[in-house]
């Protein structure tokens, strides 16, 4: 299970430590590498497309949670997903509100953070929301089914596409990355789902199963 997850951070600092740097630019920001990106809002880099991808992710896990329950293999790990998105998300947004960041799009010096609530790019919500959808199911998955490592895919894709729009610095998405699969492998590898557990009597039956003939 271990290596599986960490496969899914290992994909995503092979593509961004490859993204060519700027010569005449030396990186600045929280680890020393971030720097701004040729601008580029088109083709498979155009926002409508990352936000196609991070909100059918959203509907994907959260469709799969009610429509499968918790009593299958399958739809437990749609919980954990669950789970971690909405752990994550309450994690990235306090982060936001603390560290108010500026974005590549408001500024070429990476290093202005505590400007204001208007400020939001550290950590990346966007990349960790899709790193903490895909995690539990890589955990659970990958050791049998190795094509799941193809999903770590999804959150390189959407951090490289944050940079080129100029939404995030590199270590945004590095750290976005981080939290969302630690907190993936975290919901993944408890005893059972966290909202599962608060809701009345769980969530044993999912509709699927509920209109089965």
């Amino acid at each position: 299970m271990r290596s599986s997850s960490s496969l899914a951070v290992f994909a995503l600092i092979v593509i961004l430590t490859t993204l060519p740097v700027q010569p005449a630019r030396a990186g600045g920001g929280l680890l020393g590498i971030d720097h701004r990106l040729h601008y580029d809002n088109s083709g498979i880099w155009k926002r409508s497309n990352q936000t196609t991808l991070v909100y059918g992710a959203i509907a994907t896990v959260g469709i799969g949670a009610i429509a499968l329950g918790d009593q299958s293999k399958l739809g437990d790990t749609f919980w954990r997903s669950v789970d971690a998105l909405v752990v994550t998300g309450v994690a990235t947004t306090a982060m936001k509100y603390t560290f108010q960041r500026e974005r590549p799009s408001q500024t070429s010096d990476p290093n202005l953070f505590f400007q204001g609530s208007h400020a939001q790019s550290f950590p990346s919500g966007e990349v960790a929301a899709m790193s903490a959808a895909v995690t539990p199911f890589i955990v659970n998955y990958g050791g049998e089914h190795p094509a799941v490592y193809a999903l770590a895919l999804l959150p390189a894709y959407d951090a490289v596409a944050r940079m080129k729009t100029r939404g995030h610095w590199q270590s945004d998405v590095l750290v976005g990355a981080a939290i969302g699969t630690g907190i993936g492998i975290w919901t993944a590898r408890r005893k059972s789902s966290l909202l599962v557990g608060w809701l009345p009597g769980g969530f044993s039956v999912g509709y699927v199963h509920h209109f089965k003939p």
